[in-house]
């Protein structure tokens, strides 16, 4: 039977603290794992990803990398300097001499990388040769969900139990309605270990916002939308958010708390959420609650969607997030799930073609539409059942994106790389 703990259990599974976007940084979690048995310098590494892994790692700068971007930056970084210990703040400690002589090795060419025909959406490998000794470490269906480690032939690690169980708990309970409930009526008392997580979510990615409207990295998409504002809620908003994408998609050095693998989708999720509720002077209480909606809903998709597609994340996020806002003005849950079904159906369709500066701006048109949706829905309207892929409630219409979303576009996932590899 479930309970309000599987709730909870959920959310701290899913917000976790994490530097720079995630893709890079599990490779770099990978290179330091093998870093950990590794006696003397490299001379070869191979580094196997599976697609969606290189789209999202391709073009994004990698945090306290001066600047550098992709894979290669990843693995050098992770390997001379990254703490595997730290988890997926595992380039938390870079120095300049480890930048030195991880631009070394990218310079020797020491590291080769290849696209892996696996089935998982997630997964990397990498195999490191020095001159003495050989070691292998394997990631799978989570960003540090480590599965696999050889030294010299001998199998140190190997994860007995499927990939799947091992990296996220079971999803299938969750829904407009249950989450809803969860945050109406849990005790707060009773998730001290929750609370504690959700301030750390407040904490980093406000922070990170500020940094990112102040400093203006990237395209600076916050900056701008902040400058040409006219100074309503929506405006503010949409500034705080994309600011903090700006600067995570910039090589920004702080930490944000993620949601469903994904930094973007965790500032997607909560800073709107956080901006409103501070704009309204809202009690700590409230907001907590309204971040538990928030979070669970982005949650809640992603199980049908799936942590990594061709399916754009802030969509999704956005969505949640407007549902998390919808919540904190007291609308019911019918209303509520009004709000995920008309943001899912009009900006369904955006696709992700990577971690890059352009995901602030594809943030700005999700919030637009699902603050649109929210109105929509305060006035008690809804696109109806068979308007395109609206199903016969907001949980089949969440189920339909899902379905969309991981199993017909996985040739659009399939172009999008062969486009970004061809170089055109």
């Amino acid at each position: 039977m479930v309970s309000y703990k599987d709730f909870e259990r959920v959310l701290l599974e899913e917000l976790q603290q994490a530097l720079g976007c995630t893709e890079p940084i599990a490779i770099a979690l990978c290179a330091a794992k093998v870093k950990e048995y590794l006696t003397s310098d490299p001379r070869d590494i191979e580094v196997y990803c599976s697609k969606n892994i290189i789209k999202n790692a391709w073009s994004v700068l990698v945090p306290n990398s001066q600047g550098m971007k992709g894979i290669l930056t990843a693995v050098a970084l992770g390997i001379v300097g990254g703490k595997a210990s730290k988890n997926l703040r595992v380039l938390e400690d870079i120095t300049c001499e480890d930048i030195e002589r991880a631009k070394k090795l990218i310079e020797d060419r020491v590291i080769k990388t290849h696209v892996s025909n696996v089935t998982n959406l997630l997964y990397i490998k990498i195999v490191c040769k020095t001159d003495s000794e050989e070691v292998t470490v394997e990631i799978k269906d989570c960003h540090d969900n480590i599965t696999y480690v050889e030294v010299d032939g001998k199998v140190i690690y190997k994860s007995e139990i499927s990939d799947k169980e091992n990296c996220t708990e079971d999803r299938s309970f969750l829904s407009v309605r249950s989450i809803i409930d969860f945050a109406d009526n849990v005790d707060l008392k009773d998730v001290p270990k929750l609370l504690e997580r959700l301030d750390l979510q407040i904490k980093s990615n406000m922070e990170i916002a500020k940094n990112g409207l102040e400093k203006g990295y990237g395209a600076k998409v916050g900056p701008i939308i902040k400058m040409t504002s006219q100074g309503d809620m929506k405006d503010e908003i949409k500034a705080m958010t994309c600011s903090a994408s700006d600067a995570r998609m910039g090589g920004c050095s702080l930490p944000v708390v993620i949601n469903s693998g994904s930094g973007n989708q965790g500032i997607t999720t909560s800073v709107p959420v956080i901006v409103f509720s501070q704009r309204e002077n809202l009690s700590k209480e409230r907001l907590y609650r309204g971040l538990m909606v928030s979070n669970l809903i982005a949650i809640y998709q992603k199980y049908y969607i799936g942590k990594l597609s061709a399916f754009c994340g802030a969509v999704s996020a956005g969505g949640a997030a407007a549902c998390g806002i919808g919540y904190l003005i007291g609308l019911k849950e019918e209303k509520i799930e009004s709000i995920l079904t008309n943001a899912l159906a009009t900006s369904g369709g955006i696709v992700c073609d990577g971690a890059k500066a352009s995901c602030a701006s594809k943030i700005a048109v999700a919030l637009d539409n699902s603050l649109l949706a929210l109105e929509m829905a305060k006035r008690g309207i809804e696109f109806e059942y068979m308007d395109g892929i609206v199903g016969s409630c907001s949980d089949k219409t969440v189920k339909n994106i899902g379905k969309m979303a991981s199993e017909g576009m996985k040739y659009t996932d399939d172009k999008i790389l062969e486009i970004m590899l061809e170089g055109n």
